[in-house]
């Protein structure tokens, strides 16, 4: 058998860890991070309620979670036996550069790497809040560290403040 027409190139290797883990429900505390909705996003649990055992013996969990990027809230009940997807998230520090006519902001990582792939936040008044400082920040001169959330391949930036080295 000829293997002279096998010519593999890999583009992109990652660390093979996924989106989300599984957790149990009796796992799931107030505070912590689980998908919920339609569209199994990554949400904070903001209540997590438990029923006793009903006459079809199953304990339900009622939980309430904003979304942790556009800030929309979900119900979900499901009994407590069950178990749902939890996110990985990861929050990475930048430094804020500059930003363009079309609101996307150039950061720079500690190792000195550029990215110009994300936009100011514009999904709640908080974000209002953050993009206003990036900009204030940024036309006043100072260094702005941006905080990057992310989780199930979204990211969004979450936080800015400005730095205290000059």
């Amino acid at each position: 058998m000829e293997d002279d027409h096998f010519d593999a190139t890999f583009d992109k290797v990652d660390s093979g860890a996924s989106d989300t883990f599984p957790i149990s429900i009796s796992d799931v505390k107030k505070g912590g991070h689980i998908c919920m909705g339609p569209d199994n996003r990554p949400c904070k649990v903001m209540e997590i309620t438990t029923s006793k055992t009903g006459k079809h013996g199953h304990a339900k969990a009622n939980i309430t979670g904003v979304d942790i990027f556009n800030g929309k809230k979900f119900q979900d009940v499901c009994p407590v036996s069950h178990s749902k997807d939890c996110p990985n998230i990861t929050r990475t520090e930048y430094t804020a550069m500059s930003v363009d006519g079309e609101g996307f902001v150039s950061l720079i990582d500690k190792q000195g790497g550029l990215r110009q792939d994300l936009k100011l936040p514009n999904d709640n008044e908080d974000d209002a809040v953050i993009s206003k400082r990036i900009v204030d920040g940024l036309e006043n001169g100072k260094t702005v560290l941006v905080t990057v959330l992310a989780a199930m391949k979204i990211e969004k930036i979450e936080d800015a403040k400005e730095s205290n080295d000059n």
